[in-house]
């Protein structure tokens, strides 16, 4: 491997890069036209459009991606997040290229990127899971009798769903069929697959999710876990490692559950798996074939490159990593978004002016920089400021200094929806759960 594609934009794409740079691979940046001056394309050794902004004529569009890596001469391709990195026939068009796909294979994608299969996994490697449908519901008739059988409130999912997309909660017979017909309508216009499932809806659970790696030798190991509980809309706003409510019999426990899923499909690359974890219980929700916008709180406690072991797995190199590896401090990761930080509206436009906060402890992903346009065709997240302490309180103390020194001009961010919610005294006891924001008022 010598050349690598990043069919990614935004932060992620650098960071892809940066860790190629450090391995010694040159890199070839994908970008549309409104992502001309993006830093991804200014950063790698060589750039290429593939087409108009919006990314169903860009960054979705496999021909094209396929038609730069071909002309570039790349030898592999790194996927990063959303966009095309959990679909199963965009590895296979890769395979088909002989260009390695930075990921696990087509086979593993599809097993594990439908909810629905990778719940069949979870019952046939002992996983526990919520009481919920078996498979896609067909009707609406099939929808109020499983309902009623599992009890209200109860949760629709988009089979082929993430980000939040595709959810939709019911809390009564006569909310059910229109939040299912809601549900499928999103999930057919997100993901293109209209099948949804249904599941039990907890109302206070934590959102625990624990780091998988394995080669492409059988090895797996686990990497801790990380508490994602502080969302929106079913969207991570702040991620944390380790969870405050995990002794270390449970994180090992969790770990094995995780470890156990990712063997029935002899499992490579990285991956994460989620659980609900609540009244000392874990409930099996999902597999991400890939890596997670909140990696880098893992890569502080635990003291490894995630995004390199990804790369080194893929060119067939052996794991030297280890299940069990107790985290060494705290990490929290904010999510920096431009938006409204009151109505959470988008707020692109051009930065007038940037400040990067630094000191002990601090890391910042970004793709922003002075006189960069933000565009509204995408994602509103533009950075990532992560905080390391020896425990959680320092790791509260150095991200509230480094979002108070951040300064971000010409546009709006919910810098500080972050900085109020980490003076909140139940976010600083710990205790936060999926709908912690539903009583916090900014």
């Amino acid at each position: 491997m010598k050349k690598v594609l990043i069919a990614n934009r935004g932060e992620i794409a650098v960071r892809v890069i940066r860790a190629c740079q450090e391995l010694g691979l040159k890199t070839v940046a994908i970008h549309s036209s409104a992502d001309k001056d993006s830093l991804h394309a200014k950063l790698a050794d060589e750039s290429v459009c593939i087409g108009q902004g919006p990314s169903i004529n860009s960054y979705l569009r496999i021909p094209a991606i396929m038609s730069a890596a071909e002309i570039t001469g790349v030898d592999a391709i790194h996927p990063g997040y959303g966009f095309l990195a959990e679909s199963a026939d965009f590895a296979k068009v890769c395979a088909a290229y002989n260009i390695k796909f930075i990921g696990p294979t087509p086979d593993q994608i599809r097993a594990l990127g439908d909810k629905v299969q990778a719940r069949a996994l979870a019952i046939k490697s002992d996983v526990p899971l919520l009481p919920g449908s078996k498979g896609t519901i067909s009707s609406n008739e099939e929808a109020l009798k499983l309902a009623k059988e599992i009890g209200y409130p109860c949760i629709i999912k988009a089979a082929a769903g993430g980000g939040g997309r595709g959810m939709k909660i019911a809390h009564s017979e006569s909310e059910l069929i229109k939040q299912l017909q809601l549900a499928q309508k999103e999930a057919l216009a997100c993901f293109g697959n209209p099948d949804c499932f249904i599941e039990r809806y907890l109302t206070k659970p934590r959102h625990v999710e624990v780091q998988i790696v394995a080669d492409e030798h059988g090895n797996i190991s686990y990497l801790g876990e990380r508490d994602c509980s502080i969302q929106r809309r079913h969207q991570k706003l702040v991620e944390e490692s380790p969870c405050l409510a995990l002794s270390d019999d449970l994180r090992e426990k969790v770990g094995n559950l995780a470890v156990n899923l990712a063997k029935t499909v002899n499992y490579q690359s990285l991956g994460t798996a989620e659980f609900l974890y609540q009244d000392g219980q874990f409930y099996f929700m999902e597999m991400n074939t890939r890596v997670q916008v909140e990696h880098p709180v893992t890569e502080m406690v635990m003291g490894v490159d995630l995004i390199k072991k990804q790369i080194l797995i893929a060119q067939g190199k052996k794991l030297s990593l280890r299940s069990g590896l107790l985290p060494r401090g705290h990490a929290i990761e904010c999510r920096v978004n431009a938006e409204d930080p009151k109505s959470f509206a988008p707020w692109p436009g051009v930065i007038t002016g940037y400040h990067e906060p630094g000191g002990p402890g601090i890391r910042i992903d970004s793709m922003i920089y002075k006189g960069y346009r933000v565009p509204s065709l995408y994602d509103s997240m533009i950075a990532k400021v992560i905080s390391y302490g020896s425990d959680r309180m320092e790791a509260i103390c150095r991200m509230r200094r480094a979002l108070t020194e951040m300064k971000v001009e010409g546009i709006r961010t919910n810098i500080p929806f972050h900085l109020k919610l980490l003076e909140d005294p139940r976010f600083i006891e710990g205790d936060i759960h999926t709908n912690f924001l539903s009583s916090f008022s900014f």
